[in-house]
């Protein structure tokens, strides 16, 4: 039977540890539980809010309504060939199924390693790192309708991918709970090692024919001496978007700032480094009230113990106000506010 809960405090559900309360509370560990809970009308008419890992949001106030947390776990694979397919429930965390995959030998999700947050959240936020996008890896999902109590599949085409985002944070954003999510992987490695510093990790540890293990562990290593820990400092990995603009918007800020970090994002158009943005506005490792931003990278904030989701979405508004001052370029927060 289906437990709701009333009056339950968030904080060791959200990575940034946010102290705000739930009015409803729902722990979903089986599909047909969301079935049970949808049959009663009165979830229809409060809000409500879908939670994984908890990784990628900013609770600003308590939440007036249910909050639903994705609990469903399981992950299975079928060989056909040299083509994997792997299937996980939306509550799996994202790199207990990294490396799943890169034990048995699945090659795709090697360079998304150590990545916060549920295997449920990844389509809608089309999460990437390190060259390698969701949608690269990204078979198909099954998710469950609120409107008709049905569930339903999507293809990749259906999902709509672009950078950190998908349908399920545009058109039908709210509509959808997803519930699994199929991956396409392969038993024949395709590295793509060109991103960041991995090669140059490689190269420090005399690995010259690197393994899934090798990259992943690099990746790995790579975002720990970026990013902080969620359980010793509350975070939500990057705060921020990578600013997308044209060629020709482009132009006079790289003359006015030569060193300015960027890479091709094709169709005419230029992807800046968030990150570089922000430290040359002097915020990296900044400490405002109980909240600031990492000190080995600007481009997270994080909760330095007792600071209020309010906080922290008045320091975004400060850097955002601060990086259009210096650049004329308007930064996108990542992370979902929820107020």
């Amino acid at each position: 039977m289906l437990q709701i809960q009333e009056n339950v405090s968030l904080k060791n559900f959200n990575t940034f540890g946010i102290e705000a309360s739930a009015r409803y509370f729902a722990e979903i560990s089986h599909p047909e539980e969301l079935t049970e809970l949808f049959a009663d009308p009165q979830w229809h008419t409060v809000p409500r809010l879908v939670m994984g890992g908890g990784s990628n949001m900013l609770l600003v106030n308590n939440f007036d309504g249910i909050v639903i947390r994705l609990n469903i776990r399981g992950i299975e694979h079928r060989i056909s060939h040299d083509d994997v397919v792997v299937e996980a429930g939306a509550g799996e965390v994202w790199n207990d199924l990294v490396n799943y995959c890169v034990d048995h030998g699945f090659a795709g999700m090697e360079n998304l390693s150590l990545i916060p947050g549920s295997v449920g959240a990844s389509p809608i936020q089309n999460i990437g790192a390190y060259g390698i996008e969701l949608k690269d890896i990204f078979e198909s999902c099954t998710a469950f309708e609120l409107s008709t109590g049905e569930f339903r599949n999507f293809t990749k085409k259906e999902c709509k991918f672009g950078y950190r985002e998908s349908v399920f944070k545009g058109e039908l954003a709210g509509q959808f709970i997803i519930t699994s999510v199929k991956f396409g992987l392969s038993l024949i490695p395709n590295l793509n090692l060109k991103y960041g510093a991995i090669e140059q990790e490689l190269a420090a540890r005399g690995i010259i024919s690197p393994t899934l293990k090798d990259v992943s562990q690099v990746v790995s290593h790579i975002r720990v001496s970026k990013l902080p820990d969620p359980s010793t400092i509350g975070n939500a990995g990057s705060f921020f978007k990578n600013p997308v603009i044209s060629a020709e918007a482009f132009g006079p800020i790289q003359q006015k700032f030569p060193n300015i970090v960027n890479f091709p994002a094709g169709d005419g158009q230029v992807k800046l480094a968030a990150g570089w943005l922000i430290e040359q506005c002097g915020w990296k490792g900044k400490t405002v009230g109980h909240t600031g931003t990492w000190k080995n990278q600007a481009l997270v904030l994080v909760n330095h113990g007792g600071a209020t989701g309010n906080e922290v979405y008045n320091l975004s508004s400060q850097i955002i106000d601060s990086v259009y001052t210096k650049f004329g370029v308007t930064l996108q927060r990542e992370v979902n506010i929820i107020s």
